[in-house]
């Protein structure tokens, strides 16, 4: 089990878990409205009226609802703050580990934003659905993910355990790393001037090998600052890196397994790549575009 419990909290979450579920239903009931409006006319704005009135006794603003904000859930429901707690304390770790690292080549880090969401929400990247698993966004430098995501790698991909999930927040922690030190750039660069799509995924297999590298980077130093880490973490990672690789997916998915189209790289490197930044503590053995092996 990760020592995560009664440390330092970052103030970088955010939660909005909730909130997308309230703007998803405040839509559905618009259409429901208007089909009201416009099945029944006059009595469709009766009808409505009544249901306004029942909404409002029972503690629910109608108004609120129908323009998409978050509705407020009732003293019986309660949001998981265990796995908030876990998320915050995950982040600030990241936080002081590359806040070291940069600050030994003479740079501030700033830390990204790291949103928890329910089922879908917006970034400015686009739309952010649970089922697009965790994501980086460049530009809004912001982390996002359904915490759901944590409980699929236990149930769908046998990869149980709280390192696990630190394992995941570490790889988008890693892409944040890459946006703002200037790699994220030059691979987009360089990708436009693929020649072909199979060119640019191998490109994108580098970067997210190099991700999966500062991950290791990070439980190293992690674990040699504030004893982060507990007997067998380190395997719950590699197992989340193995079970997420682009040849055992393809292959649970029934689906022919063809390096060209790998975007994330395969079991084995995904692996190799995470053990090399955990053994050695140095993102300068991270360099995955360089490399004559993968």
């Amino acid at each position: 089990m990760v020592k995560w419990r009664g440390r330092r909290r970052s103030d970088n979450v955010e939660d909005r878990r909730g909130a997308a579920a309230g703007a998803g239903l405040g839509g559905l009931i618009i259409l429901l409205l208007r089909f009201i409006v416009g099945r029944f006319g006059i009595r469709g704005i009766f009808i409505l009226a009544v249901v306004g009135i029942g909404l409002y006794m029972a503690g629910v603003d109608p108004i609120a609802l129908i323009s998409g904000q978050q509705v407020a859930q009732s003293e019986d429901t309660t949001i998981d703050d265990e796995t908030l707690e876990f998320v915050q304390v995950v982040t600030a770790e990241t936080e002081v580990v590359w806040s070291q690292i940069f600050a030994e080549e003479g740079y501030i880090y700033e830390p990204p934003r790291v949103v928890m969401f329910s089922n879908n929400d917006r970034s400015a990247c686009g739309a952010a659905m649970a089922q697009m698993g965790p994501f980086y966004c460049p530009l809004d430098k912001t982390v996002y993910f359904d915490p759901s995501f944590f409980d699929e790698l236990a149930r769908r991909f046998g990869a149980p355990g709280d390192f696990a999930a630190v394992y995941v927040i570490a790889h988008e922690v890693g892409h944040h790393v890459q946006t703002i030190t200037g790699i994220s750039a030059q691979v987009r660069n360089a990708q436009q001037r693929a020649r072909g799509q199979g060119e640019a995924n191998a490109l994108q297999v580098r970067m997210e090998l190099q991700a999966d590298c500062y991950a290791g980077v990070f439980a190293n130093r992690a674990e040699r600052a504030s004893d982060f880490l507990d007997e067998g973490d380190l395997e719950e990672g590699l197992r989340a890196a193995s079970a997420i690789g682009d040849d055992t997916l393809s292959r649970q998915a029934g689906r022919e397994i063809k390096q060209e189209n790998f975007t994330h790289g395969s079991s084995e490197q995904r692996v190799r790549w995470f053990r090399q930044g955990f053994q050695t503590g140095d993102e300068d053995d991270c360099d995955t575009f360089n490399a004559s092996t993968l």
